[in-house]
Parts: structure tokens; sequence; C-alpha cells
């Protein structure tokens, strides 16, 4: 952009007016779509195969914005997309919001997040337009840190905030908590029998509520391992399962739906790098107990009432093993339910845990999270419509007899750039163990212990990786663009790419050690984070390094595309593959796909001088 047509541009409004928070509106979507959505689909019950494929699937739009981006550029300004798809967002939250408590919820709100995600991916291209067009370079480069920024307090709004509120809710909308004490001491097992008849259910609601603690003692000798199988799977499971207390299922694959290869290499993965099984001379397996639960009033027609049972403080050896977590309906609210909690074996001496029964309705405190979102979009929007600027180069482009051509020419250019291989690779690969990391990070947080996770709560997690994360993922990325400028990105390359991928190593630590303190968690995921943004600041530096030139706009386009298919494809198979392999060996994995990342980094070209304050070469 020249500095004639910025001088005839409106200039009676600051860029501080609308920089700000028109970046801050371009990250919300995104994050609620990308990441926010991985823990309320979590939380509503799927399993993290589903989860990891569905949310990929939605990335989708912003991979292939680049083929749309022409026609923002000819119909219509860039001001009147801006603003048209933030109210286009704010209806498809509104829409995710009350698909939730219909029956087909899941269908609804899957597409209206796609619809949030196209929106959303030309809402970036209309804003980047007009970022362009409103600023001089000199004020384009000055508010680059602002508008950064911005974006990441929308990522921190949407998964700490937000996700915060829903936790909230979460524990709010129920019914009141119902404690239960747990002692492992030197007595000898007592008879577990499994008859249903003689139920004597804990009333969640009852007139009982709040009378106390609900007592168990278990005992230190453990009980024959076989016995223990028998109860928790032959038994409870089925129990639970009959009742429809659990999610459904993902159906099975028909036979010969999946063809011979794919099932052999399933078969072959979780063989030899499935979880770790118990040695067959463990026949011993700690004492356990059954937590049978009823709920004292019905259900309301048309909501489903979730009840966890959730370690809440004491011995980390004592575990919730089977009946996590129940889904209560209309339908089945009138059954009892069970719960086995177990001792683990290796305990020795007299020791106990305090758990929790809690209830909540977690389809109700996500609607309200996702319409607090959609009024907040509508304000956005209608301040935008207000303050945005009317840049004189703001017009639709003029057609020409050779639109097609010209439609094209600008994409054709770019894969003509000298070393486009190695570029492609390192757009494509860079990412590649923080596009699996990044799916299953909140179900290895939020799943129970027995599963291989954390056990976070909802809210919990929101102030950890949502919270506290993005905090650290932000200093790390000032740091990285502070550091940048002053030394050029070519220095800083290399100890970028070591940031990014060596603090993957602490969530591989928490996968083995399984850590109980808060304290120690939060500081792994922050040390993760930190090293995250610092070593990202290089992938977007390098974007714009590539991009340089004529068709920057489009080029750019074409970066952030290939970034966001590189973060897709590995996202899709990474619930997949931790499913197969245990979430132990799924962090192995993840740290070794950071040699793939490596090799791209050695391989692509890069003006020394790129990055610093004096002119650098033109590409």
């Amino acid at each position: 952009m020249t500095s004639e047509a910025h001088s005839a541009a409106d200039v009676s409004k600051t860029p501080w007016s609308w920089v700000p928070s028109l970046y801050f509106a371009q990250g919300i979507p995104y994050a609620i779509v990308a990441t926010v959505s991985v823990i309320t689909l979590k939380r509503l019950g799927l399993d993290n195969a589903r989860v990891a494929f569905y949310t990929s699937q939605l990335t989708w739009p912003w991979v292939l914005k680049p083929l749309w981006s022409p026609l923002v550029q000819t119909i219509g300004t860039r001001r009147r997309w801006t603003v048209g798809m933030q109210l286009l967002i704010a209806i498809g939250m509104a829409i995710a919001a009350f698909s939730l408590p219909t029956v087909a919820w899941l269908r609804y709100l899957l597409i209206a997040y796609a619809f949030i995600a196209i929106a959303s991916a030309t809402h970036d291209i209309a804003a980047d337009g007009l970022y362009l067009l409103s600023l001089s370079s000199h004020q384009q480069a000055w508010f680059s840190g602002i508008r950064n920024t911005a974006y990441r307090l929308a990522t921190i709004f949407a998964n700490g905030l937000l996700v915060v509120l829903a936790g909230t809710l979460e524990s709010t909308t129920g019914l009141p908590t119902v404690p239960v004490q747990v002692t492992a001491a030197d007595i000898q097992p007592a008879a577990v029998a499994f008859n249903p008849a003689e139920f004597q259910p804990i009333e969640i609601g009852g007139r009982s509520a709040g009378a106390g603690a609900v007592k168990i003692e278990l005992s230190l000798h453990g009980r024959a391992s076989s016995e223990a199988q028998d109860l928790i799977e032959q038994k409870v499971r089925q129990w639970n399962t009959d009742r429809g207390f659990y999610p459904k299922p993902p159906p099975a694959a028909a036979p010969g739906e999946k063809s011979g290869a794919v099932a052999r290499l399933e078969s072959w993965i979780h063989a030899s790098f499935g979880p770790r099984e118990p040695a067959a001379s463990d026949h011993k397996a700690g004492d356990l107990a059954l937590l049978v639960m009823q709920l004292a009033e019905p259900a309301l027609t048309g909501e489903k009432q979730v009840v966890q049972l959730a370690l809440s403080g004491g011995d980390s050896a004592f575990k919730v093993v089977e009946g996590e977590r129940f889904e209560l309906t209309p339908d089945n609210w009138d059954q009892p339910f069970v719960s086995v909690i177990q001792v683990e074996p290796s305990l020795q001496r007299p020791s106990s845990a305090r758990f929790e029964i809690r209830t909540g309705n977690i389809p109700l405190a996500w609607m309200i999270t996702l319409l607090g979102a959609a009024a907040i979009f509508f304000v956005l929007c209608a301040y935008h419509y207000f303050v945005l600027p009317r840049p004189a180069g703001d017009v639709a482009s003029p057609r020409t007899a050779g639109a097609i051509e010209s439609f094209f020419q600008p994409m054709a250019t770019f894969f003509k750039k000298p070393r486009i291989l190695a570029l492609l690779a390192f757009l494509l690969l860079y990412r590649l163990p923080e596009a699996q990391l990044t799916k299953l990070a909140a179900p290895f947080l939020v799943d129970s212990r027995d599963k291989g996770g954390l056990a976070l709560t909802t809210s919990e997690y929101g102030l950890v990786y949502g919270t506290v994360g993005v905090v650290m993922l932000l200093c790390g990325g000032i740091i990285g663009g502070i550091v940048a400028s002053r030394h050029g990105l070519k220095r800083w390359l290399w100890p970028m790419a070591l940031a990014i991928h060596l603090p993957n190593l602490a969530f591989l630590l928490m996968a083995y050690w399984q850590p109980e303190s808060r304290f120690v968690i939060t500081c792994a995921v922050g040390v993760e984070q930190f090293g995250y943004g610092f070593g990202f600041t290089a992938y977007m530096l390098y974007c714009l390094y590539i991009a340089r030139g004529k068709h920057q706009t489009v080029h750019y386009a074409l970066c952030t595309g290939l970034m966001a298919l590189g973060m897709m494809i590995p996202g899709m198979w990474s619930g997949w593959l931790q499913k197969l392999v245990g979430y132990e060996h799924f962090f192995v994995w993840i740290m070794l796909c950071a040699i793939p990342s490596f090799a791209t980094v050695a391989f692509i070209p890069l003006d020394p001088h790129f990055g610093k304050k004096e002119p650098e070469a033109t590409v």
C-alpha cells in the first residue's frame, strides 16, 4: 500500500479504537471451534477418538480460505465483510447453544461449529485486508504486537474464562454434593456380592442430603484379581451399560468394513505399543467396594443430569475404577447406578481419601456459556459497525475479461517460489508434534486416573490450561518477538525450534508419574505453553518472510491455510492413535515427531537480516 493511498484513507479514528477489539474478535471464534470444542465434546461424553476427529475436521475452512479470498477482494468492501461475518458468527454461537438440549445435539452442534468456522475464516481475510488498507507500513509494524496480544487475550478469554464459567455452571446447576470418606486398614477383606435386589442406594438430592459423609472401609490385604475383574467388568459395567448410564459407544465396524490392512495395523500398534498390562503373576488386586447411588427426584423432561464420582483429596492410591460418570435421563433416573472404588495393592499402610458425588446439568452449563459468548460477539459487532475505519482504498476490485486468470495467478506464483518443496515441508511439519498434542491435552488433563489422565475438573482445566497456560503462551510469544526484532529470525530460528518441541517432555513425564499436585501440573503446563509461544514466533515470522512480494495478502493466506492443514491432518489421527497406545506411549510418539520438524528447519532458505530493524534483502 502506497503512502498516497493511505493519505486518502479515513484517518479520523485512531487505530487504538479498533485494532485491539478487531483482533480480539478474530481470536474468539477460532478458539471456540478449534480448542474449546475439545473440552466441550469431552464433557458431553464423547470418546477421545471422536473428539479429535470431529474437531480436526472443523478446521477445514481455515485450510481452504485462500480459495475464496479473491471474492472478498472483488465483492463489496472489507469493512462490510468484517461486520457481516461478525454478525453471522454471533448467530452461529447462538445456534450452537440452542442445539445442546436437542436429541440430535451432536449433529446440530457440529453443523453450527462448521458455520462459525466458515464465517470466522472469511472474517480473517476481511479483517486482515482492512488492517493493511487502513494503516501505513509504519503503523502496521507498530500495531503488529498489539494485534497479536489482542488475539492471545481472546484465547485466554475463550479457553480460560469461558471454560471456567462452564465448569462453575456444571457444579451449580446440580444437586448438593455428597462426600464419601474411604479408609484402608489392616483388616480382612469383606465379601462383596453384586445383588441388585439388596441394593440400598445413596439418595442424591433427597432429604438425607448433607447428613454427613458416606463411609467406606477397605482392606490392605486385597483380593483375587479374577474376582475383582469379574465384578467390575461382567457385573457392574454391564449393569450400568444396560440401563443407559453410560454414553452409547460408537458402533463397531461391521465384518469386512475395515480392510484387513487397517485391522492388522491397529492390532500391531496396540500389541507393540499399547498401555502396559499387569503381569500374569499379579494374582492379587487391591480391595474394592461398591458405591450404589440413585436420584431422589426425577430428571426433568428433555434434560440430562450428569453424576460424577471424583477424588477430592487424600491418598491417590484410592481410585474410581468403574462408574466415574453417569448420565441420568427421564428414562433411567429411577434406577440405581453403581461405582467401584478400589485401593492399589501396593498400599501397605493405613490411609484414607475423600471422594465427592457431584451432579450437574452439563448441556445447560455449556448452553449458557455459548449464549454468553454469542451476546459478547453481538456487542463487538455493533461496536465495530460504528468504529471501524472507511479507508479510501476499501473498494471492490474492478472485474476484467481475464477474471479467471487473475483469480488463480497469485496462487500460481506462490508455488513458483525458490525451494518451494522445503517451504511446504516447513509449513506442514514444523508443528507436527503440537498438532497432535493440542487435541489430546484437554482429554489427558480431565480423564480419570485409571484411564491415564490427571482427573482435573472443568474449572481446574480452565484455570491451568486455559488461563495460566495461555498467559505463559502469550509471554513466550512476546519475548520471541522481541528477541527476533533485535537479532533477526536467522539467529533465533534453532532456539525457537527447540523451544517449541522439547517442553513437550512435561506431558510425557506427567503421563508416567500422574502428579496429584495442582501446582506441579500448572507449572508443567506453563513451561510447555511458554516454549510453544516462543517457538511459534519463528513460524509466524517465516510466513511473513515467504509472503513478501506483490501478492502478499494471498500468499499470506496460503501460508496460514497450509498451517491449518498441517494442524488438521495429524489432529485427525491423534485420538485414534492415543486410544491404541495409551497416554504414556502417545507422548513418547509426540517427542519422536519433533525429528521431521527439526529436519525441515535445516533446509529452509532464510535471509540473515530478516526481522532486524535495518532493511532486508528483497525476495
